[in-house]
């Protein structure tokens, strides 16, 4: 909307002037205000927020969406609406800081490979990145054991002999 300033003036004068009260006036008052620049503007870029960084560490990107939108900001058009040239980027380099190393993961111990006396234990270890994928980076020299040695209790059970009698095996 524009808008001006409408007065009763009466001349006086050939330079002197008084305002009057709009009542006064005989002639049709002029408009005050009247609506202006009713042509659309063009569609413009409207970029989203951007996406935390990926991968978590390490160097990365940043993504967000970047639309073609009435200047309004009611009507979505294709891309090639708006100006290529003013297009905001979709995705930028970013980086969370440095990976933790690679670490060994042990697994739980087996059974014990003896059912009585002196036996073997094994588990699994494996080398991990942060993400839990294989890798081959982890020290030698921290590596767990995967076997260990184990003793399992033998078992002493009665027996019963004919005579009524219990015997112990040990």
């Amino acid at each position: 909307m524009r808008s001006r300033t409408v007065l009763c003036i009466r001349k006086i004068g050939p330079s002197e002037e008084e305002t009057l009260d709009a009542a006064n006036c005989l002639t049709h008052r002029p408009v005050e205000k009247e609506p202006c620049n009713n042509q659309s503007c063009p569609p413009q870029w409207v970029a989203l927020d951007w996406s935390e960084c990926t991968p978590k560490c390490g160097p990365g990107f940043k993504h967000r969406i970047v639309l073609c939108k009435s200047s309004d900001l009611l009507k979505t058009f294709p891309a090639a609406q708006c100006q290529d040239e003013n297009k905001p980027p979709v995705r930028i380099r970013c980086s969370l800081g440095r990976c933790p190393p690679p670490r060994w993961v042990a697994g739980d111990w087996g059974q014990c490979s003896a059912q009585c006396g002196l036996g073997q234990q094994m588990r699994t270890v494996q080398c991990l990145s942060y993400t839990g994928q294989a890798s081959s980076e982890c020290p030698e020299t921290l590596r767990p054991p995967s076997m260990q040695q184990c003793e399992s209790k033998c078992d002493s059970t009665p027996i019963s002999n004919t005579e009524g009698k219990s015997a112990i095996l040990i």
